[in-house]
């Protein structure tokens, strides 16, 4: 059988040195650390804030697991390109990128020899939804992708001699499909435009669908021809998005608690690979989704431990505190950090920032953090001491809920003005409340 140019330069690399190999993998996972840490970069920096977190909720959607760089580099910003636009547009270039045809083995698609992950996985998952296609329609629609290739930058290929260009029926229709014939039956199915809808607003107003607005949502988008910003437009403009039970029940992810924390306290984070840590340790790593269905979100980010430690983080970074961890011994979680070294002590910091700490699984962590309060206090001039915490609360806290003045006053720092704004604001910050958008 002839061979693809992916196929050849994956033979091609084979060939090359057990070290040399080595030493691509550890160069391509340095560089999605870095990629990571610059999307969280963006995302706090931003103008466009809703652009980022579409983004972020279609990288959760569009779930890939790679760690060759070109991959990743490519997806995501084809996510963000794509994020409020055409749906249509963003599942065609998903559907040809690197990380997700290797993800699912598209590579190993063949004509005589189909394999069935992808086009299972662009159903259940990135589609219609569970239970709206038949195993026939995945068999058939598998054969429609056959040739459906990447190379290992990422290019898209299509390798007709591997392609099986017989009949095929797939969703009541017949005819001599491809895969770009597939992908437009799908959109052509309401089932679809109701999938996205539910999904989306699950992620944005509540966990617990309203039926009657989610189908008039889904018919909104349907008409649009699939405009993502439309779909976002008919949520933000409409009255019961900002009824009481919408506002402040949904758990924010570990991205969003990391991301809001650093947009409403700029600061300067000297070991920023520390962040990488922490999405360890909460439970979400960007690029590193725990399977195709991505993260699952909702309660299944709390439990007993991942509780206790979002709600220190606003403590650890305040007071540079270092804390005892010991994350899971996988290294495709630990992005090969296991034997990263400890950080030296750096005298120039403040006192409370000079402690031991690494990365890894090494204990005595920090977060070598500097804040600019000069970008907070000033909120707060014309506000008066009885009310600087209701004030601070208003700004910090998006529940409808409450928190008791008299307890946080209790805990925050009293000998100033100024200290008391910053052990209040960080007091908040520390609450289950905080913990809810």
């Amino acid at each position: 059988m002839l061979m693809g140019d992916s196929d050849m330069m994956y033979a091609q690399r084979q060939k090359l040195p057990a070290d040399t190999r080595r030493q691509f993998q550890v160069r391509s996972r340095e560089a999605v650390k870095t990629l990571n840490l610059t999307w969280m970069k963006q995302m706090i920096t931003s103008d466009q804030q809703l652009r980022e977190k579409m983004s972020l909720f279609w990288h959760g959607h569009f779930a890939a697991r790679a760690n060759n760089i070109f991959y990743n580099q490519q997806l995501l910003d084809t996510v963000r390109t794509h994020a409020l636009d055409n749906f249509g547009d963003l599942l065609r270039a998903v559907s040809k990128s690197g990380a997700m045809i290797n993800f699912l083995n598209n590579n190993q698609n063949r004509k005589g020899h189909p394999n069935e992950n992808f086009a299972r996985e662009v159903m259940e998952l990135f589609t219609l939804g569970r239970g709206n296609y038949t195993e026939n329609d995945i068999k058939e629609s598998a054969r429609a992708f056959t040739g459906w290739g990447a190379t290992i930058k990422g290019e898209f290929q299509l390798r007709t001699f591997q392609h099986d260009d017989g009949r095929k029926t797939f969703l009541g229709k017949t005819g001599n499909f491809n895969g770009d014939d597939i992908l437009n039956i799908i959109l052509e199915q309401k089932q679809t435009a109701r999938y996205i809808s539910q999904k989306i607003y699950r992620y944005f107003v509540n966990e617990q669908v309203d039926a009657d607005k989610a189908e008039w949502l889904a018919t909104r988008f349907y008409q649009s021809s699939y405009s993502i910003q439309g779909l976002m437009n008919d949520i933000f403009t409409s009255d019961w998005f900002y009824d009481a039970k919408n506002v402040g029940v949904r758990i924010k992810s570990p991205i969003e608690l990391m991301v809001g924390i650093r947009r409403i306290l700029p600061m300067e984070i000297k070991n920023e690979e520390s962040q990488l840590l922490l999405q360890r340790l909460l439970g979400q790593i960007l690029f590193y989704p725990p399977n195709v269905a991505g993260w699952p979100g909702g309660k299944n980010w709390i439990d007993s431990s991942t509780l206790m430690m979002r709600m220190r983080i606003p403590q650890l970074i305040y007071a540079g505190d270092a804390f005892q961890v010991k994350p899971k011994d996988d290294d495709d979680q630990m992005m090969g950090m296991q034997d990263r070294p400890a950080a030296n002590e750096d005298n120039s910091l403040p006192r409370n920032n000079r402690k031991g700490g690494g990365y890894g699984k090494r204990p005595g962590q920090q977060i070598l953090a500097t804040i600019n309060w000069n970008a907070w206090l000033p909120s707060f001039e014309k506000v008066s001491r009885e009310d600087l915490v209701k004030a601070i609360a208003g700004i910090v806290l998006q529940t409808s809920a409450g928190v008791n003045a008299a307890t946080v006053q209790k805990y925050a720092d009293g000998s100033s003005r100024e200290s008391f704004i910053k052990t209040a604001t960080i007091q908040l910050m520390s609450t289950p409340e905080y913990q809810l958008c």
